[in-house]
Formats: C-alpha cells, structure tokens, sequence
C-alpha cells in the first residue's frame, strides 16, 4: 500500500494553484472546483478543492527536500512568505514553516533517514510470541 494524494481545501484556486507552482509542483488537473498536483520526484500527486463556505483545516502538509535550505531562500527570492526558517527540531527534522493563500500549514523539511528510522522507531512485534 502507497499514500499517494492527499486533497486540501483551497479559499481561492486560482491564487492557490499560483502558490503551489512557485513551491514547485506541476499542475496535470485545472477545473474551476478542483486542481492536481504531481510532485517533483517521485509519482505522488496532492490536490486542491474550492471550498466557498469557510472552513478550518487542522492537517499539516508534509514536503521533503533534501537540500531545504537552498529550497527555502529560493523561495523567498520569489516572494514566498516563510513563517518559521528552516529550524533543527528535536525529533531530528529540519524545518521551515508557511502558510499557502488559503491558511493551510504546509512544513517543508528534511529528515534522511530519520523519517521512516528515527532512534524510537517501534519494531514490529512477532507474532509467535504473543
């Protein structure tokens, strides 16, 4: 099994889809409710859905670069607003903190392999020892 889209809420589409492109990302879905996304690397896709009532959105969205430094003051040379600049954290990430146009929080980071191995992993159990 594979996570692969993710769908976010977007106040105004259009200024979101602008957003999204100058992070990066290639838009392969543009309807006037609704836009896709494909990453960078890799094949996974993210997406963005009008929504006209307000609303909160409580998920935090996850980008991985490895070089996030370089990533981020490129950036803000083109005019992204970063709130937080990439900061070691203590569960061994790296990250920066923004806002896209409609208020949802996205981290760009990096982890290498403390993303899927960090020293507390938890080990799967075996199952004969139950």
């Amino acid at each position: 099994m594979k996570l692969n889209q993710v769908t976010i809420p977007a106040s105004d589409l259009k200024k979101a889809i602008r957003f999204y492109q100058q992070l990066g990302f290639t838009l392969i879905v543009d309807s006037p409710h609704y836009a896709r996304f494909e990453c960078p690397d890799g094949h996974a896709t993210f997406s963005l859905s009008l929504e006209s009532e307000p609303f909160s959105n409580g998920a935090v969205i996850y980008f991985e670069h490895e070089d996030l430094d370089q990533w981020v003051a490129d950036l803000k040379e083109k005019g992204v607003a970063i709130d937080q600049e990439p900061t070691d954290q203590s569960y061994l990430w790296r990250e920066a903190i923004l806002h896209d146009p409609s208020g949802n929080k996205i981290k760009l980071y990096w982890a290498g392999e403390n993303r899927r191995f960090p020293p507390w992993r938890v080990e799967k159990e075996d199952k004969k020892s139950g």
